[in-house]
C-alpha cells in the first residue's frame, strides 16, 4: 500500500497507517521531502519515498491524499503542475501500476492535482465513490447512536 501527498498536513494518515499495519500491510509514504514531517518514523510506515515511478509498480494500492493549500505556509513545492508532475497519479501512470491495483483517496479530489480525471473515474480501479459512500453510513450509524438511538443499532 503507498499513501502519497500531503502526509505533513493530513489527518487521515495518521489513522490509516496504524490501521493498515494492524491488518498486515505493508505501508510506504511517497511524498516530496517538504511534505513528510521531520519525525516520519513515529507514522510507523515501513518505507518512505519521493520517487513515485520507481514503488508504482510495487503497489496493490495507492492512496492518494488531498494537498490542503489551506493548511501550508510558505510554497512546499513551486507550483500545482509541478507536483501533479511528480507525485500526481495520471493517465499515463497507469501503465505503472499493477493490472489489479486500486486506487483510493478520502476525498475532497483536487482534480489535476492528486489525480487526473481518468484515474478519479477509472472503472477498474477506482474504488473513491465506494469509500465516500461508506464514510457517509459510518459518520450517520456513529450520530445516531450518540444521539441516543438504539443501544444495539437497530430499531424496535
Amino acid at each position: 500500500m503507498g499513501i502519497v501527498g500531503d502526509i505533513s498536513h493530513s489527518r487521515v494518515c495518521g489513522s490509516l497507517i496504524p490501521a493498515l499495519k494492524i491488518m498486515g500491510a505493508n505501508v510506504c509514504v511517497i511524498a516530496p521531502p517538504t511534505l513528510i514531517p521531520a519525525n516520519v518514523e513515529v507514522l510507523g510506515a515501513d518505507s518512505v519515498t519521493s520517487d513515485f515511478d520507481s514503488v508504482l509498480p510495487d503497489l496493490d494500492a495507492v492512496y492518494m491524499l488531498r494537498v490542503q493549500r489551506e493548511r501550508m505556509e510558505g510554497a512546499p513545492f513551486p507550483s500545482l503542475r509541478e507536483y501533479n508532475m511528480m507525485f500526481g497519479l495520471t493517465q499515463q501512470r497507469d501503465r505503472l501500476m499493477k493490472p489489479d491495483a486500486i486506487i483510493c483517496h478520502p476525498g475532497p479530489i483536487n482534480r489535476g492535482v492528486e489525480l487526473d480525471s481518468f484515474m478519479a473515474d477509472h472503472p477498474d480501479r477506482s474504488v473513491i465513490l465506494d469509500q465516500v459512500y461508506a464514510g457517509i453510513l459510518v459518520r450517520m450509524a456513529a450520530l445516531y447512536l450518540l444521539l441516543g438511538g438504539s443501544e444495539d443499532g437497530i430499531a424496535a
